[in-house]
């Protein structure tokens, strides 16, 4: 993170607590990663794997567990904290305020904004963005440069859209969600039905419910319902690129990496993650507490909380059929094998 602000430890502890070994005027320029940390940067050692770069790490202060207190306060100071991790992440929370202050709102004049929409206090629409009819956004929001919220579309106070985000026809986001650089919500599901060789399209009559404090990644596209909605709830987080189909349901506080692809109608649990191009298949259902490993092709329903992972080599579709069936019954026949080799000594 580039030095653009100093600041002393004391200011950190001020804002955020934590138990300080060391000087409190010592004075601080940057956030580093252990390794590069310069004499004037806050580090942060989460995983004690990475214990031996303490000693060599130029950093001016180390946040550490208590079980490392005494080992980083003989070479430096440190702040003590039973969570590290999450010490580190509301310090760049704290830090980003501090260095990336958020301008005062206003509306471009290039924005073109629909009289019938409704515009809180103190939003930020910036250039040449679109606000159709009827659309409603909250206090404080921010709109990038040309973001395009369609007609009858909602938006929560706080929230925060980067450049070129979609919005589309009566979708909603709620509250204090921060929207990425090309995302588009509400888009057509892919929905067509066979004809005689051809395709009918099956026009898409539901939208996209997003809730709060809701993360979407750079391009990641969450498309509308054919019937009902796609529903995203509170907390959700999706990295770049991630494709969520029509009517998927995806529980509060969720996390997907990128790459990901939820086919329609899939319904995912509460407190679930899934790794990157992972490939959840259309009308399954995964309760809450699994977590999918990356790269993983869930083909059918989860009923248990736990971990899941598994590829499988292509093939055409009958051999494939058989090998996987075979393979999931390999344990049983590796006990029945050991068995007989039991019993013929």
């Amino acid at each position: 993170m580039a030095a653009v602000a100093i600041t002393t430890l004391a200011d950190v502890i001020a804002a955020l607590g934590g138990d300080l070994h060391g000087d409190a005027h010592t004075e601080i320029d940057s956030l580093q990663p252990l390794a590069e940390a310069s004499a004037r940067s806050l580090a942060f050692l989460a995983n004690p794997r990475y214990q031996s770069q303490l000693n060599e790490s130029r950093a001016a202060c180390v946040i550490v567990a208590p079980a490392l207190a005494e080992v980083a306060a003989a070479r430096g100071a440190a702040i003590v904290t039973p969570d590290p991790y999450l010490y580190f992440a509301r310090l760049t929370q704290w830090w980003a305020a501090r260095v990336r202050p958020q301008s005062a709102a206003r509306i471009h004049p290039s924005a073109v904004i629909d009289p019938s929409a409704t515009i809180g206090a103190d939003v930020d629409i910036g250039p040449l963005a679109v606000v159709e009819a009827d659309a409603r956004i909250g206090d404080g929001a921010r709109i990038g440069a040309h973001c395009v919220i369609e007609r009858n579309a909602r938006i929560g106070a706080g929230t925060r859209l980067a450049a070129r985000v979609t919005l589309g026809f009566d979708c909603s986001i709620g509250e204090r969600c921060i929207v990425h650089g090309g995302v588009v919500i509400g888009a057509d599901g892919f929905g067509f039905a066979p004809s005689q060789g051809a395709w009918v399209k099956i026009e898409q009559l539901g939208a996209v419910r997003i809730g709060n404090e809701v993360e979407i990644g750079a391009n990641t596209c969450i498309d509308r319902g054919a019937l009902g909605d796609t529903v995203i709830e509170d907390g959700v987080k999706l990295d770049n690129l991630i494709q969520i189909a029509h009517n998927v349901q995806v529980g509060a506080h969720t996390a997907m990496a990128g790459c990901v692809g939820v086919a329609g109608s899939a319904v995912i649990g509460k407190h679930c993650t899934v790794g990157g191009a992972a490939i959840i298949l259309g009308h399954l259902s995964l309760v809450d507490g699994v977590h999918v490993s990356a790269g993983t092709a869930i083909t059918r329903s989860i009923n248990k909380p736990g971990i899941y992972s598994g590829m499988f080599p292509f093939d055409d579709n009958a051999s494939w059929e058989k090998n996987a069936a075979t393979l999931r019954q390999l344990h049983a026949l590796r006990e029945r094998v050991r068995a007989l080799e039991k019993n013929l000594k």
